[in-house]
């Protein structure tokens, strides 16, 4: 069975849309799964960082598409969690890489691993367009604010090519979700989505990735259980949606 590539994508920045990337990959893999995470933020990539990889990746998608180097070769597997690997974003974007490019190396990921995740850049530019062109789903994250929700919707508007979109809000403060639940459920009515998950707000998840870990490893509180939970509703699991206290 072919693996399922998804981009995980937000209207803005700020959103911790990397910290749930790396969260839910890494999650995936712990269910027995094999990961493939590719960093799609040219220039600005952060996503080994989140992994607990940081400077572990030689090549880059560039590297792969432009034929250079194997996906099998340039994927870098993570030391401590089987089955989960890190594809890395160049720092500039060469002219030659084109959307029909990075749909062959999807293509091919998809014969080797079980998922796929794409961290796009943050906005609707050119990179997010790259990013996504290629995915079967999406996770579209946003904050509780109502601007952040908002440019959520517009992303979704430019995801009309891919048939499964979801909504995550992430970095929820437990006592504000009671009163966002409503502001929450109007997004989710006027963009048409279907919500994936509730992330808290946790220090824990910058805590992990200043100390080289993934975030997974503090515990199951928090945004690790959340992760899991997201990561569980992905395979199809009937797993409530986190409860914030």
């Amino acid at each position: 069975m072919a693996g399922t590539a998804i981009v995980v994508a937000s209207g803005k920045g700020g959103t911790g849309k990397t910290s749930l990337t790396a969260g839910v990959a890494t999650s995936l893999a712990r269910l027995g799964r094999k990961v493939l995470c590719i960093d799609m933020d040219i220039g600005l990539r952060n996503l080994d960082i989140s992994l607990g990889m940081t400077d572990r990746a030689l090549m880059d998608f560039t590297d792969v598409v432009e034929g250079r180097c194997p996906l099998s070769r340039a994927a870098v597997s993570h030391p401590d969690i089987p089955g989960l690997c890190l594809l890395t974003a160049p720092m500039h974007l060469p002219e030659t890489v084109t959307p029909e490019g990075l749909s062959a190396l999807l293509n091919a990921a998809r014969g080797q691993f079980d998922y796929i995740l794409l961290d796009a850049p943050a906005g609707l530019d050119a990179g997010f367009r790259l990013a996504s062109c290629a995915a079967d789903r999406a996770i579209v994250v946003a904050t509780s604010d109502a601007s952040s929700l908002r440019d959520a919707q517009r992303t979704v508007g430019e995801l009309s090519h891919i048939p499964t979109v979801h909504l995550v809000v992430n970095r929820v403060l437990p006592k504000l979700l009671r009163q966002l639940r409503t502001t929450i459920d109007d997004a989710m009515d006027t963009a048409g989505l279907p919500l994936l998950g509730v992330v808290p707000e946790d220090k824990t998840v910058i805590l992990a990735a200043n100390a080289g870990k993934p975030v997974c490893f503090t515990g199951r509180q928090g945004a690790a259980n959340a992760y899991l939970n997201i990561a569980k509703r992905l395979e199809g699991r009937r797993t409530p949606i986190m409860r914030i206290r």
